[in-house]
């Protein structure tokens, strides 16, 4: 699947980027049934919408050993990796840059040397490098990126340190929040404007909101009673299937495209290439 779409996007590509982003995230297939739980899936989504990879992880362990088997063996060529901070582990850095790719990993409690040390830079001495404002349900929020060249970061590979300020406003009630979240990266400075660097941080959610919420509403995925053996893991790789392809098709409403490929039988498969 995964070479279908990428040979797929290329095609209809007009240029070829510098870097692309490529979000890691997992989801539970919660009416799944499998010795020791439900069945659990670690995907890999370009942050233009195509999904590269999905993995079934070991209902004995967690998200964090199927890290590296997921994008093993995926073109990783110019590519930024993004993921929560389950995945910000020094075996997954250093795996990443000795295949020269590039990540930008969240650092929270998990590490919480790393997390002192980016918290004590003199951020107050930085300058702005990027600011956005977006207003949308019932809130706006506005966003400030900064970040600091630093040689001795605990983390394989890692050329900088980033700092996101996020605040939100309610405006229904007037309330207030500010949060502060950390990142290293291994791209060195200039490699990336601050603006490129801001949208894949906000970009990585797109794997929840345009995959993971789409499987479960569109697609009902949790409510399916296709539940038990390796067909939970099968009709996931087919709705992320057909999401990539309406995706890549510039389809932004997937029910709405569904509804449309449902009324003429052939749709499907002119668009899957086979006619």
């Amino acid at each position: 699947m995964s070479a279908f779409l990428q040979a797929r996007a290329a095609d209809r590509s007009t240029a070829k980027a510098r870097w692309r982003a490529i979000a890691v995230d997992g989801k539970q297939v919660r009416g799944s049934r499998a010795a020791g739980g439900a069945v659990w899936l670690l995907a890999a989504m370009g942050h233009t919408g195509t999904v590269l990879a999905q993995r079934q992880v070991d209902t004995k362990s967690n998200e964090t050993p199927a890290f590296v088997p997921l994008l093993d063996g995926l073109d990783l060529e110019n590519a930024v990796i993004t993921a929560d901070a389950a995945h910000t582990q020094h075996a997954n850095g250093l795996w990443l840059r000795e295949r020269g790719v590039h990540y930008i990993a969240v650092v929270k409690d998990n590490h919480p040397g790393l997390l002192k040390q980016l918290r004590t830079l003199p951020w107050t001495e930085n300058a702005l490098d990027h600011k956005d404002r977006t207003r949308g349900r019932g809130r706006l929020e506005v966003r400030h990126l900064k970040t600091a060249a630093f040689r001795h970061l605990d983390y394989p590979g890692a050329r900088q340190a980033l700092r996101v300020m996020r605040r939100r406003r309610d405006l229904t009630s007037g309330g207030t929040t500010i949060e502060w979240l950390y990142f290293v990266t291994s791209l060195p400075p200039g490699a990336a404007s601050g603006a490129r660097v801001a949208d894949w941080i906000r970009g990585h959610w797109k794997i929840e909101n345009q995959l993971h919420h789409v499987r479960d509403t569109t697609f009902a995925e949790d409510a399916s009673t296709i539940r038990t053996g390796s067909l939970p893991h099968m009709m996931a790789t087919l709705r992320n299937l057909a999401i990539s392809v309406y995706r890549q098709d510039s389809h932004t409403n997937i029910a709405a495209a569904c509804r449309c490929t449902a009324r003429d039988p052939p749709r499907p498969l002119t668009a899957l290439g086979i006619t």
